[in-house]
């Protein structure tokens, strides 16, 4: 009972820092580019060595690609943050479109094997598409990734702290 409450906790306070990073990226788009670079580089980082871990237990030569470029592209992040930040639409839209690329691939792959394959194929498109559009568009691009991960950011936050209301309503058992 003690440990439920003490991550719900947690979720209030992620949820409340959520939404306020994510509302000063929609007001800060330029200046926030620096900071944007910097957690994506960790990011991806964590989520590349996820990843690359994830790929020997399931043995699957696609998540070791997947990894590989999250971790490549971390690393390229964070040691050039100046740089990152300059060309981070453009960078992001290539990440975008070669992980699209790969969920495309995995998907058939899923769906050969009778596997369920629709979500990995409609994130494989959504990513494709969001690539290529930046990639159309890269002025735009700078602006619009901003708002876009200010978006999420801000809808994570309301998120968890739903979860925090929520688990404060349940009755504790135990």
């Amino acid at each position: 009972m003690e440990t439920t409450k003490h991550i719900s906790l947690w979720h209030l306070i992620a949820g409340v820092v959520m939404v306020l990073l994510g509302v000063f990226l929609w007001f800060n788009p330029a200046a926030s580019l620096l900071a944007l670079a910097l957690y994506l580089g960790i990011a991806f980082i964590v989520i590349g060595l996820g990843y690359i871990s994830a790929s020997f237990a399931s043995r699957s030569s696609w998540y070791l690609l997947v990894g590989i470029l999250d971790l490549m592209l971390g690393i390229i992040f964070t040691a050039n943050i100046g740089l990152t930040a300059a060309t981070l639409p453009v960078l992001l839209a290539i990440w975008c479109i070669a992980v699209g690329s790969v969920q495309i691939i995995s998907a058939f792959r899923l769906k050969n094997d009778d596997l369920p394959w629709g979500w990995s194929l409609t994130a494989g498109l959504l990513g494709l598409c969001f690539g290529l559009w930046i990639l159309a568009y890269p002025v735009v691009g700078t602006v619009t990734l901003s708002a876009l991960i200010g978006s999420y950011f801000l809808l994570y936050g309301i998120v968890e702290i739903i979860e925090y209301a929520s688990n404060r309503r349940e009755p504790a058992f135990g």
